[in-house]
């Protein structure tokens, strides 16, 4: 079983910019029977905190580690600067954990992002394609 964190920025998002790609990604997935029953997606997405952080600021990182520990691969969409996202990859990077970096073309990326992927890719098509390399289907 191949777990899959899905980091990305949730903080000031939309609903849209916040779970589209995440759930265009998992129907990928979902949509292929050889994966299907391979994958377990990791999504922070599912204990929604926006407008309720200050709250809720032990909760949210003890979680988002807890799943970042869970997993064999972390894909961080980069679609804005985001605190969470880039602690996130250095806490997956620190960890072993391979990270596939998801950023748009001509986008400025932060050296430091770019120093702890594992990959690098532009567009949803290589993303995939670099998930799909990075499965240990048995």
């Amino acid at each position: 079983m191949n777990t899959i964190y899905l980091a990305g920025p949730i903080n000031g998002c939309t609903d849209r910019q916040a779970n589209a790609w995440r759930d265009d990604t998992t129907d990928h997935f979902d949509c292929i029977p050889r994966f299907r029953e391979e994958i377990e997606w990791l999504n922070p997405m599912s204990r929604d905190y926006r407008g309720k952080e200050a709250g809720s600021i032990a909760e949210i990182v003890t979680l988002d580690k807890r799943d970042v520990d869970r997993s064999n691969i972390l894909v961080a969409r980069v679609l804005k600067p985001s605190v969470g996202t880039s602690m996130e990859i250095l806490y997956a990077w620190e960890r072993g954990i391979p990270v596939i970096l998801w950023v748009d073309a001509g986008t400025d990326t932060s050296p430091w992002l770019l120093y702890h992927a594992t990959t690098v890719v532009l567009g949803f098509d290589d993303a995939m394609e670099a998930i799909e390399r990075m499965l240990v289907i048995d």
